[in-house]
Order: C-alpha cells, then structure tokens, then sequence
C-alpha cells in the first residue's frame, strides 16, 4: 500500500494557495503512473494476451483522463498545470511523486507479480472489498491511507473555501472539455466535486461497490482480475461480486522479456540508442503537447492522438531489437527535448 509523505497533503489546509499545490501534485501523480503502465502494455506482443492488453489499455485511458481532470480542477482555481519540464518525469525504479517509502515502481515486463505486488498496491483503496475467487479463495487485504484519501482532503478544501470566497476564477477558456470519454470542464464546486468523485472511483472504487460510476470495476478490481485470471462479475446474494467471470489467460510466451529499468546509457553502443532516443523524443513530445493544452490551448490535445499512435508505433519497433541472450530493449521514458 502507497501512502503520501504528510507534507503534501499539509498545505491544503493553509486554503487556494495549498490547494494549487496539492493539485500539481496530483497532475504529478496521475502521470507517473503511465510509464509504467505503458511498459507492461508494450510487453505484450502484438495480437497476444488481448483481455490483458484490453485491461491494461483501459486503465491507461483513464490515467490520462484523471490527469486531464486535474489540470482542469487546478486551471479552475487560478493555477498553471506544468508538465512540460525534466523533473515532471520521475526516475524508475522509485516511488510516485509525493509517495513515501513502500513501492519503488519499476518499468518491467508485465507479470503476475508486477500486477499484484505493484499495480494493485498503487491503485488500491482505503478499505478494499474482499471477493471470493473461483473456489472461495479470498484476497488477503490489510488496511492503509491512501491516494484516495489525498483527494478527499483536496475536495473537503474546496468546500470550505469555497464557502468564504469564489475561489472559482480560473479562465473558462483553459478549461478542455474534448479528447476523453468522460471528460468534463471544472468551473464551479459541483462540477470540481465530480471531477474528483471520478478519478477516486475509477481508481478505487467506493467503500461499497468495486464498480465505479459508469459500472465498470475500478482499476484495482480490473488489476485484481488480470492477476486472477477471471473477469469480477456480479453474484446471486452475498457477497455480490466474485472473481468467477470470463477467464482472463495470461500467456507468459508472449510477454516480451524488455530489460527491467532501463537506462539510456544502457543502450550506449547499440542499434537500440537511436531508437529508445526517438522514442524520448516523441513522449517529450506528448508532455509539451499537453502543457500546452492545459495552458491556454484546449484544443492541442487533438495534436496528441498522433503523437500517441507514434509512441505506440516507435515501442513495437524498439522492442524487436534484441540487446543480450533473450533480452529486449524498451524505453527509458527520459525527457528529451527535439
């Protein structure tokens, strides 16, 4: 279980000022988590494992659609979201911005054990619900803080300064709207309020139902099953949901063996340098696309489906090039201006 340093979430209570910092931080956090994400993504070798990829995929969407969301939310306020800077990438492996100790997140080949002993930890709940899986085994779950808990500090904010003052002053022209399924602008407390419910129930769930708004199980759920093997469907009484749906298969076969952290000096020397320094070059890409998105330009996101069509492209290709016995090369993730 991830948990965040007490600082980050201190400055909250000092009003707009802390919630600004908060929501950087957020922005910080949400994209942290797509590296990752993506590098497990990559591993798969095309037209293999699709109820895997699909998973994965789907997460990664909403990722992006929770770092969209808290841009708008910090835009609404008067903030700046800044994504377009070295540090706005953090180093791997170690932990997510403002996360304290626990998980050092690596980029690595997809594995059961990366689901469950990472990707399950950063997306799980507060207190997560217990489900039995085929023959009644259960999950073994303890009971942390979590990222969860940050956004409700953030929005229990909201409320009370919004209470004092109109802190709603950013420029609804900064606001985007278009490019995500289930994206909405933030311009008042009821729509920053929702814009937060979202991301925490696409993320965890809620403490009585592991589906979220839209009624698809929440990313720890869909992480639960990927690890499981079986689709978490709902039950005839209690309890209501069981991982007992359709099987999920996990062929190790075709999980491509990409070197685990790379580094670009890793690559120093082999045809995988040029390759892995394009790649750097198209996400860097990506960032300075969307903070320009998120600073004034709404409608650049729409440059973005192309650029994200090409990162996709330029990992396929830099994953072919093999740098030792039954090793593959995969991106470093580094900021690299053009």
């Amino acid at each position: 279980m991830i948990k965040l340093y007490s600082q980050i979430a201190e400055p909250i209570a000092e009003g707009v000022d802390g919630l600004k910092s908060a929501l950087q931080t957020a922005v910080e956090l949400e994209h942290a988590t797509l590296p990752p994400y993506l590098y497990a993504l990559y591993s798969i070798r095309p037209g293999t494992n699709q109820r895997l990829s699909k998973i994965i995929l789907s997460i990664v969407l909403e990722e992006m659609l929770h770092l969209a969301l808290a841009c708008n939310l910090l835009n609404a306020i008067g903030g700046q979201p800044s994504l377009n800077h070295p540090e706005f990438i953090p180093s791997y492996p170690g932990p997510l911005p403002g996360v304290s100790g626990a998980i050092d997140v690596p980029l690595a080949p997809v594995s059961k054990k990366l689901i469950h002993d990472v990707f399950m930890e950063i997306e799980k709940p507060e207190t997560p619900l217990s489900y039995p899986v085929k023959k009644l085994f259960e999950l073994k779950l303890t009971k942390p803080r979590t990222i969860g808990l940050f956004y409700q500090a953030i929005k229990e904010q909201l409320v009370a300064s919004s209470a004092q003052e109109n802190i709603f002053v950013g420029k609804p022209s900064r606001q985007l709207g278009v490019g995500l399924p289930g994206l909405k602008k933030v311009t008042d407390l009821a729509s920053a309020i929702a814009a937060i419910e979202l991301i925490v129930e696409q993320g965890e769930g809620t403490s009585s139902t592991p589906l979220n708004a839209l009624e698809k199980p929440a990313h720890y759920y869909m992480f639960a099953a990927a690890y499981y093997g079986r689709e978490l469907v709902p039950q005839q009484g209690e309890p209501p949901f069981a991982y007992a749906g359709e099987e999920i298969p996990f062929d190790e076969d075709n999980i491509k063996p990409l070197m685990v952290n790379p580094k670009p000096a890793s690559y120093l020397g082999t045809p995988a340098m040029d390759a892995n320094q394009q790649f750097n070059r198209t996400y860097t890409s990506l960032l300075q696309t969307l903070h320009k998105t998120f600073n004034g330009s709404p409608m650049s996101i729409m440059g973005s489906v192309g650029i994200m069509q090409q990162l996709k492209a330029e990992a396929i290709a830099l994953g072919e090039i093999q740098i030792g016995q039954n090793l593959f090369a995969g991106p470093t993730f580094t900021y690299t201006p053009a």
